[in-house]
């Protein structure tokens, strides 16, 4: 069979079976995981191809640059009391976990920090891309998208400095390059928008995720991962709005959202071929069923005591926004694949790390009302709402208060 035609099917089976089996709640990402499972079982390390890895790269970077551009200023800082609260308990959670790793799982700091931020860290952009399909109201959404923002701005810090803290110089470096990276890219923007933007209309698409792309191979060369510079070239562009409204426009934020639901399925099929044989273990399957059934429930449970104690929010509204923060499948899977390849650990836990990953993810899709997909556009979901400030008839967005 000629690699054209692989690939053709290979397309198809990702676009395709995972929409087909959303009739039953199962998640897209995860039926393209499972997908890539099988392929690994099969055929093995014939499926590290690099023509997969490359449109995986472009799934994961436009993901976390949609993520970065979801990032709202106004709105972080009118939540501040009850996010700084809700980080403060996140860096506590954060550290309780990871000492729990080191003392149980016999781990040093830095793999034990990193488990700590797989087990606890909600996959912000896949909670945005679906958020209007959960059933949510306005001020819900409006929670959810503030704390899983805010989660996921803490784990980006943590997981540069864990990443690279056996190495102080290196740290230094590191972290003078992303201090350069984080001023270079707005004077990277605005030039593009003074010099490039005025003689090519139409071009802002094509250039945001050039950056995108770009920022994410930095810092992966720096030796963190793609998805720290695509954030961060995410939230420079949506920094610059008011001075480049073109850049971080409706139009663009709805095109990128069609861009990654195309490239998306090619990372988490990606991921399934990188889980090693040994980690499809018995005791895998028990030490995973056994994280879900004490995290998962902890981590509900802290994010509804936070609302109805410290906030005095009742109903069944903070369930929902507990259970909309559940999944993890992102950083979990990226983190299961530092962990086994850089820190060696044991294949049983990171067959453990994506079974929980996998169960929480599908929490959303039993619980709430619609399942946990990839795909941003359906036509019998409510519409994203960038497509309802399109409509002439569109009455203004209503913000919820900040309490």
């Amino acid at each position: 069979m000629s690699n054209e035609l692989i690939y053709l099917l290979l397309i198809f089976g990702l676009l395709v079976i995972p929409r087909a089996l959303q009739r039953f709640k199962l998640p897209a990402p995860i039926t393209c995981l499972a997908l890539g499972i099988g392929a690994m079982l099969l055929w093995g390390d014939r499926t590290h191809d690099p023509v997969v890895v490359l449109l995986s790269t472009l799934g994961i970077s436009s993901l976390f640059l949609f993520a970065g551009l979801e990032v709202d200023p106004a709105q972080l800082r009118r939540g501040l009391r009850p996010l700084l609260a809700h980080l403060a308990i996140r860096s506590l959670s954060l550290a309780a976990v990871a000492w729990l790793a080191w003392r149980w799982l016999g781990l040093g700091w830095q793999p034990a920090a990193l488990v700590a931020l797989a087990l606890l860290t909600p996959s912000t952009g896949f909670i945005l891309d679906t958020l209007e399909r959960l059933g949510l109201d306005e001020e819900e959404r409006f929670w959810v998208t503030s704390k899983a923002i805010a989660g996921e701005l803490l784990a980006l810090v943590v997981l540069f400095v864990v990443l690279l803290a056996d190495d102080p110089v290196q740290l230094g470096v590191s972290s003078l390059a992303m201090v350069g990276l984080i001023v270079g890219l707005p004077l990277l923007f605005i030039a593009l928008g003074r010099w490039v933007m005025p003689h090519a209309p139409g071009s802002e698409f094509s250039l945001l995720v050039m950056v995108g792309l770009v920022a994410a191979y930095v810092t992966y060369k720096l030796g963190v991962y793609y998805l720290v510079g695509a954030f961060v070239a995410g939230l420079a562009a949506r920094l610059l709005h008011r001075r480049m409204p073109r850049l971080a426009s409706d139009d663009n934020l709805h095109a990128l959202r069609l861009f990654a639901s195309f490239f998306v399925p090619f990372y988490f099929f990606h991921a399934g071929t990188g889980i090693v044989r040994d980690a499809l273990s018995w005791d895998a399957l028990w030490l995973g069923l056994a994280m879900t059934a004490v995290v998962v429930p902890a981590r509900v449970g802290v994010v509804w005591a936070q609302r109805r104690l410290m906030f005095g929010q009742r109903g069944r509204g903070n369930l929902r926004v507990s259970v909309a923060l559940a999944p993890t499948l992102v950083f979990t899977l990226v983190l299961a694949h530092i962990l086994h390849a850089r820190f060696a650990i044991d294949s049983a836990l990171m067959g453990a790390l994506i079974l929980y990953t996998v169960l929480n993810t599908m929490l959303p899709s039993l619980v709430l009302k619609a399942p946990f997909d990839v795909s941003p556009l359906d036509a019998r979901t409510v519409p994203h709402p960038e497509d309802v400030l399109l409509e002439p008839t569109a009455a203004p967005a209503v913000r919820p208060p900040a309490r």
